[in-house]
């Protein structure tokens, strides 16, 4: 049986740098004005939709609706196209991690799920080579990371199991109820850990352990 693992994009699968600086510009125009970085740090949530929910409500004292959202996600989405054009800002995508994920897809069903909005995780996708048959969730309104893990799985029979690298990952992994595996040193705890620089085969190791000892 495919069993479904989900991975998390930035910082797990590679990066793309300045990210937080283009969310910021993109809201500018949307809004008129940028947000500042303090407003950004004062933020809460891990996703887009959580966001630009937190700094429309700052800025606007309301909550953020579907096409505000749309908005800034059109205008992220051009922003990022422009920056990382070919011949512009490489993005860097960690080939051993990559290439792992894409032999586990050969015999799982493979997530990325992502906090980024959906269009902005499509494009990022295109650029770090993802295979297109991959499935994909990014940020939904009224939707924390958590919840999105718990859309892609729903009704899929487990174990299952989150990749990341951030403790925002781990939280939502634990929140879900799932097995965590980390992607460098910024989570610390008794999961496995595995270097950005890993091997394909040191990941699809990893990944088949941690099933293992769950099933």
């Amino acid at each position: 049986m495919a069993v479904p693992i989900c991975f998390d994009l930035d910082g797990t699968l590679g990066h793309f740098s300045s990210g937080f600086v283009i969310l910021r510009e993109a809201l500018g125009e949307v809004w008129g004005q940028a947000p500042t970085a303090e407003e950004l740090k004062r933020c809460q949530g891990s996703t887009d939709w959580e966001i630009v929910d937190e700094l429309h409500r700052m800025r606007f004292g309301r909550g953020l609706d579907e096409t505000g959202y749309e908005a800034y996600e059109v205008a992220c989405v051009a922003r990022f196209r422009r920056v990382f054009a070919p011949g512009a800002q490489a993005a860097v995508g960690y080939a051993g991690v990559l290439e792992g994920m894409h032999r586990l897809a050969e015999r799982h069903r493979v997530w990325l799920v992502s906090g980024n909005a959906p269009e902005l995780l499509a494009f990022k996708a295109e650029v770090l080579g993802i295979d297109p048959a991959i499935h994909r969730l990014g940020s939904l309104p009224r939707h924390d990371r958590a919840g999105l893990l718990k859309r892609a799985l729903h009704g899929c029979p487990g174990p299952h199991l989150y990749v990341g690298d951030r403790p925002h990952d781990l939280a939502a992994a634990q929140a879900a109820g799932l097995p965590f595996i980390g992607i460098g040193d910024m989570v610390p705890g008794d999961h496995v850990c595995l270097s950005p620089e890993s091997e394909a085969e040191h990941l699809v190791a990893a990944v088949e352990a941690t099933l293992g000892a769950g099933s």
